[in-house]
């Protein structure tokens, strides 16, 4: 048995102490990743999950019907109906992602007080209609057409314009066809999945954002049965065969303005462009009242009245109203 004061060899008991260390140092990040992606799953869950409300009924002032349609998302759609003038023209109102046909309300009034026939109605998974798994424009692409269907039986001979926001924008252009209407108003659109989660994702996480992004994009197929290639607006847009208003907002980071502009740049003539000053991701019929109802009146004006609209040809010429 050695007996000097030199060092002394390792007993086993501190190699093993110093296996152990390591161990728990090298599980600190396999317990933080798994954290993290159960997280991120959690968190999808809760993005696509349903949001049922009960609307109740037509507010007071707004003269219409309760009116029910099958889509071919395998749902029941539920809306309201606001006849108007008889040669005015309809317009087709789409809300937002975990919103419902209330949120297209103060539109409905205006454009119905100047005579144009309306229908506001609830995607799937939205609302008072059925669907159980929220899809960021896949299913509700089917609803939109459902809706510009049902409204083209009401008013057989008239012009039909669509409005879209958000959600309901990206239902417009998602589709396999385009959507058949006469005009086409995008507001406060996506451009590209990976590009809506990454700015959500940006808000909270800033740098963070592009590393978190796959977490979530990876989840679109096994959820919902699409892939981020199915969820392009931006490649969308390039298939319509109607005028378009594509409208963002200066201090929107859920769609910053570049990808509002993006959109611009993809749609086919002729097209306008109006970047709302000072808007963030926001209704932006209440952020600016005045000067959205003149652009929305000057556009379903020019579009819905002229000869082109009932004959399909696409006049030359785009509007930058920037």
């Amino acid at each position: 048995m050695p007996t000097g004061g030199g060092p002394q060899p390792p007993t086993s008991s501190s190699g093993a102490h110093g296996r152990k260390l390591r161990a728990r140092w090298l599980l600190i990040p396999s317990v933080a990743f798994a954290a993290l992606f159960g997280g991120a799953l959690w968190y999808g869950s809760v993005l696509t999950a349903p949001v049922h409300r009960v609307p109740g009924p037509l507010p007071p002032g707004l003269e219409g019907r309760e009116v029910e349609f099958l889509s071919d998302s395998g749902s029941w759609i539920r809306g309201w109906y606001i006849p108007g003038c008889q040669g005015r023209g309809g317009v087709v109102l789409m809300h937002d992602v975990r919103s419902d046909r209330r949120s297209m309300l103060r539109r409905a009034r205006f454009l119905n007080s100047y005579g144009y026939h309306v229908l506001l109605f609830d995607f799937q998974a939205h609302g008072s209609s059925g669907g159980e798994t929220i899809t960021f424009g896949s299913l509700e692409a089917h609803d939109a057409r459902a809706a510009v269907e049902f409204l083209r039986a009401e008013i057989p001979t008239e012009p039909i314009a669509a409005i879209g926001v958000s959600l309901g924008g990206a239902a417009s252009v998602l589709g396999p066809e385009p959507l058949p209407v006469e005009a086409l108003v995008l507001e406060a659109v996506y451009s590209d999945i990976r590009e809506a989660i990454k700015a959500r994702l940006g808000i909270r996480f800033g740098p963070l954002a592009a590393g978190l992004t796959p977490l979530f994009t990876l989840q679109l197929k096994p959820r919902l049965g699409v892939g981020v290639d199915d969820l392009r607006p931006l490649e969308g847009i390039a298939r319509i065969r109607c005028p378009v208003l594509v409208i963002g907002g200066t201090h929107d980071r859920r769609t910053p303005p570049e990808q509002t502009r993006q959109l611009f740049a993809a749609a086919p003539s002729p097209k306008d462009l109006w970047i709302v000053p000072g808007a963030s991701h926001a209704d932006f019929h209440r952020f600016a009242e005045p000067e959205y109802e003149a652009q929305i009146l000057n556009f379903l004006n020019t579009h819905l009245a002229t000869p082109w609209a009932s004959s399909g040809a696409l006049p030359p010429g785009d509007t930058d109203l920037r």
